[in-house]
């Protein structure tokens, strides 16, 4: 059978929605939108020794690459070459919307959920921005750019709100406004207390919590959304290894960090208050997913009876109601895995543009692991899931 058959007899005429795919940052983002008198305080690209970087009221915030592993003829470049591409050297459909478009009709992909970059994948780079009203118009000014996006694709790309996670009144204002402008959930820090801040167990997270429940927002945590996983990123690796096995080694652990994030999450009793709150596992996999459950509820029982009695479901009956993942790669075990952890909040993805996306043959590589599948369960994990998620019509 060829691939094409076998994507035809899979997935057939089903609407593909790609829950993980990047955004990079148009190096006018920010100064096209700027307010009178913050055009030189906002974000924007300028040359530093030679490279081009991210400046926010003159402190450097990160590398204005590419961010991408695909030229611009197509071409999907594996290793750590694209550590040095510019953005003229990758594909426009890495930041440019028709060419976005034009991409998922080539790869048969219906609608795509989006991330940043520069900014960090949990927006923890805006803390680097000292002026706390400078700090709080990069989000929004980011959340409008997002919402443009969003209505310039024909609601085919949604990507999600950044909350202003330094300031809780502010992120409980910003996820109204952004629920106001379309956007169909947020995204935010997994690990605000390296920051100077409570970490998310703490009560002072309550509003934001309440408000993503009661505007059915769901709050997304990307892989690399703080500082902590991207220093496991560097430091996992043994020393001694090559520049493409820490890049492997790197890529592994930093994706293991979500295994912390969401375990805290299971525990913390934010479930328990907040029965309808929707979280998300972004770019993290599944296979590790059914040992978390399994642990958590085992060590939760022998180590915390307290919690238990405060705690009217396991976190494996947590995750059942409230918790989200997705997978692209995997294939061994997927069967299994779903059998465990029930179709009903798992989602595909492709990390499209990113290094180890699927991509160019990413609905083949989807189908050879759905073909034991049931028809209905594939689309479920292709398209159902996400789209009453994210509120994306099909």
């Amino acid at each position: 059978m060829t691939a094409t058959q076998l994507v035809r007899d899979v997935i057939g005429d089903i609407k593909v929605i790609d829950v993980d795919t990047h955004l990079t940052e148009p190096h006018d983002l920010w100064t096209s939108r700027a307010p009178r008198g913050w055009e030189d305080r906002l974000p924007r690209v300028q040359e530093k020794n030679g490279h081009p970087v991210w400046m926010c009221d003159g402190t450097i915030i990160g590398n204005a690459g590419g961010a991408a592993v695909i030229r611009p003829d197509g071409q999907k470049i594996v290793g750590t070459e694209f550590l040095g591409f510019h953005i003229e050297d990758v594909h426009p459909a890495a930041y440019d919307v028709d060419a976005r478009l034009e991409m998922m009709d080539a790869m048969g992909v219906y609608a795509q959920i989006l991330y940043p970059n520069v900014v960090g994948f949990g927006g923890q780079k805006f803390n680097e921005v000292i002026d706390p009203q400078l700090r709080m118009l990069c989000a929004t000014i980011f959340n409008d750019a997002m919402a443009e996006i969003q209505d310039q694709s024909g609601q085919r790309l949604f990507p999600m709100a950044i909350v202003p996670w330094w300031d809780i009144e502010g992120a409980v204002k910003e996820v109204e406004r952004a629920h106001a402008l379309g956007l169909r959930g947020v995204n935010t820090n997994a690990d605000p207390h390296n920051e100077g801040f409570p970490d998310l167990a703490n009560r002072h997270w309550d509003p934001l919590w309440e408000v993503c429940a009661d505007l059915d927002m769901p709050v997304n945590f990307h892989i690399g959304g703080s500082s902590t996983p991207l220093t496991w990123f560097g430091t996992s690796p043994w020393p001694s290894l090559d520049a493409e096995r820490k890049l492997a080694m790197g890529s592994t652990m930093v994706m293991i960090g979500n295994f912390r994030t969401m375990g805290n999450l299971l525990v913390s009793g934010i479930f328990e208050r907040f029965p309808t709150l929707q979280v998300v596992s972004v770019e993290s996999g599944l296979g590790w997913i059914p040992f978390l459950l399994e642990v958590l509820d085992w060590e939760l029982a022998e180590c915390a009876p307290h919690a238990v009695e405060e705690m009217s479901l396991k976190p494996s009956e947590y995750f059942a109601r409230q918790m989200h993942a997705c997978y692209w790669f995997e294939r061994q075990g997927l069967t299994e895995t779903l059998a465990t952890l029930g179709p009903d909040h798992i989602m595909f993805e492709t990390d499209f543009p990113h290094p180890t996306c699927l991509y160019p043959d990413s609905l083949e590589r989807a189908a050879e692991g759905l073909v034991d599948i049931e028809p209905s369960v594939r689309e479920q994990l292709l398209s159902t899931n996400a789209a009453a998620l994210y509120h994306i019509p099909l």
